[in-house]
């Protein structure tokens, strides 16, 4: 007989006593079982890695341990819920909201003069100040705040988004409002 057909009675002859030992871990036939199956597995797979002449049942228990082990950490994050009744309470905000609000944005900005549209994205987008923004567009600061103040107040009305602290002008246009 092989060394390798040697090694693979001695796995056959051991299987009893690894499930015994798996029931004795897990309380159930079935899981024993399971346990035991990727037990063999396992040391089939790796059976490079077994020294001869070394005790092959204590590595093949060590191994049926460890698989235990890992098994039971895993399932102690996990909820038995067989019928599904868990399953079913549980709710998450859908993912393709943000992605359809910032379509909405799109289309509304799209629908602007193009120098308000400009304007805007200047300051809010790329966060330049009015007196920056002015020098790019080649206009007076009074003039792009102009455009900023009605390009937010058009995408306000467009997304209706009336609600205080939504979208509204900033600090500037409201101390400047508030001068008049």
């Amino acid at each position: 007989m092989t060394v390798e057909g040697s090694v693979r009675s001695d796995l056959i002859a051991a299987i009893p006593h690894l499930r015994a030992f798996a029931m004795s871990l897990t309380g159930h036939r079935d899981r024993a079982d399971d346990l035991v199956q990727d037990a063999i597995t396992r040391a089939w797979a790796n059976i490079h890695k077994f020294e001869p002449g070394t005790n092959l049942n204590a590595w093949l228990f060590t191994i049926l341990r460890n698989l235990f082990h890992s098994d039971y950490r895993k399932r102690k994050h996990e909820i038995e819920d067989a019928d599904g009744s868990f399953a079913a309470r549980l709710r998450t905000q859908p993912d393709q909201q943000s992605h359809l609000d910032l379509e909405d944005f799109r289309t509304a900005l799209a629908t602007l003069p193009v120098d308000q549209q400009e304007a805007l994205l200047l300051v809010g987008a790329h966060g330049m100040s009015y007196e920056e923004a002015a020098e790019v567009c080649q206009v007076a600061v009074g003039t792009i705040k102009s455009r900023v103040n009605r390009a937010r107040t058009r995408l306000a009305a467009l997304l209706d988004l009336t609600s205080e602290g939504e979208l509204g002008p900033d600090d500037v246009t409201k101390a400047a409002l508030a001068a008049r």
